[in-house]
């Protein structure tokens, strides 16, 4: 009943979509089974019934289908959204010469009323949501989200890549959301939304960590596994990856544009993840072969939507590493084939950045304030979009924010830029050493020319820096 409240909410259903339909074969097969038939033979576990000893997701592109067994989780049991709009759908992309990304799609304005898009790929967790539904604290600009997790994305018969969000509601990570970190997404959630793993206060909320609502004396817990919470116990009454699940159209910054079939038209690409050290806030792509290799060579550590717990680096290329529907080294030739004039001759391609909003300082203390603050860097993107040459320096890495490009006016805290900037010939020749090993173990001779070719040009350049 969850998940299919939850389909619900995700997903376009109704009419509309029957007769959009017709009498085509050719949509997505989806079935779902929690693998637990009545009467069940097993206590509940976690409060919803799965079978997580044998869980199965099947994906058959070929067929155009999907079958789920067993599966509690929201990613595997909602098909039509990473099953589907991530897995297939690259599939369908790669053939019919468009992409599917698990990117944001936001909208931003400046002062002047000058419009850009931009769509954004991060690892789950590391802020996409945040982002889509920025505050900006800079005065006079204005951020309207279209999406905050997937983007199909083609280019049309004038070469502008535009973009749509093929969800119509967000499956957004409950804890660390609050009204200090997304007031927009608190709104969004204040009504018909689904709530999933997190804790139940006792005169009928929800509650996780992070949410910034102290709780009165009088009002006790159910945590996300239905036992009475205990403060001192040391455990989460949320489950680290606990969810809200909420239509878009109650986003109170939801884009004009959000269900427009043609798309959004998309001038900027970034990819980010979590990097507490080496990455730069903010660096730009010198090219878009040189973009597609940062979308490459992505690492972030790992998050509680990820199957790892340990807080280590994985490599997440493209934030797609889960979500892959076909090879990644013919994922990576399609996307650089974007460049080849003879296949896509009016193609205007976007620029490409990298952000990091997670690097730490000496201390262990977070560099970077983030949050609407990061509205100076998209400030900096949106100068760069306009080719203001003056804000910005080459480095081995790409194109670095001059000393004075960062807008800085009116930041209380302190911010140590040289830090936050610093590029380093140790870390980076590792990092390149990590990226080589990554890609010959995983990709191996499946890897397109192209991108070793930038590898060993990224390599050049690191070894001509000076020492540290």
């Amino acid at each position: 009943q969850r998940r299919v409240h939850g389909m619900r909410i995700m997903t376009r259903v109704g009419n509309k979509v029957l007769k959009v339909l017709g009498d085509s074969d050719e949509y997505i097969k989806c079935v779902h089974s929690i693998g637990a038939p009545l009467p069940l033979q097993e206590g509940i576990q976690a409060n919803w019934p799965c079978n997580p000893d044998q869980v199965l997701v099947g994906h058959l592109p070929a067929r155009n289908e999907i079958i789920s067994f067993g599966s509690g989780y929201g990613g595997n049991s909602l098909l039509g959204k990473k099953c589907f709009a991530l897995r297939i759908a690259s599939c369908l992309a790669r053939d019919e010469g468009w992409l599917a990304e698990h990117m944001l799609i936001m909208g931003i304005t400046n002062p002047t009323g000058e419009k850009r898009y931009i769509a954004a790929a991060f690892p789950s967790a590391c802020g996409k949501t945040n982002m889509a539904m920025m505050q900006p604290s800079l005065p006079g600009w204005k951020v309207e989200c279209v999406g905050d997790d997937i983007a199909w994305m083609r280019f049309d018969k004038n070469g502008q890549l535009r973009a749509i969000n093929p969800e119509a509601g967000f499956f957004g990570v409950a804890p660390g959301t609050s009204n200090k970190t997304n007031p927009f997404a608190m709104d969004t959630i204040n009504k018909n939304t689904v709530f999933t793993n997190v804790a139940e206060t006792s005169d009928g909320g929800v509650w996780w960590e992070g949410m910034g609502i102290d709780l009165p004396q009088d009002v006790t817990l159910t945590d996300w596994k239905g036992n009475a919470f205990d403060k001192s116990s040391g455990l989460k009454a949320a489950h680290p990856n606990s969810r809200f699940c909420a239509p878009a159209g109650q986003c109170p910054i939801i884009d004009p544009q959000w269900e427009d079939d043609a798309g959004v038209p998309i001038d900027a690409i970034i990819f980010g993840g979590r990097r507490p050290q080496g990455i730069p806030l903010v660096y730009e792509a010198f090219d878009w072969k040189h973009g597609v290799f940062i979308g490459a060579s992505m690492r972030s550590e790992a998050t509680a939507a990820a199957e790892h717990s340990k807080k280590e680096l994985m490599h997440d290329p493209f934030a797609m590493r889960p979500f892959f529907g076909y090879n990644f080294g013919r994922y990576l030739q399609h996307w650089l084939n974007f460049a080849d004039r003879s296949k896509f001759p009016n193609a205007k391609l976007p620029k490409v950045f990298h952000v990091n909003w997670f690097r730490k300082g000496p201390s262990g203390n977070f560099l970077w304030p983030g949050f609407g603050e990061n509205s100076r860097v998209l400030e900096w993107v949106f100068k760069r979009l306009n080719s203001d040459k003056s804000v910005v320096v080459d480095s081995p890495i790409g194109r670095l924010p001059t000393n004075d490009g960062i807008n800085m006016s009116g930041l209380k805290e302190k911010i140590d830029m040289k830090e936050l900037f610093s590029v380093s010939r140790d870390f980076w020749t590792q990092e390149a050493n990590d990226i080589e090993k990554y890609l010959t173990e995983q990709v191996n001779e499946d890897l397109p020319p192209e991108m070793s070719k930038q590898l060993q040009l990224l390599k050049q350049r690191v070894n001509k820096m000076k020492s540290n």
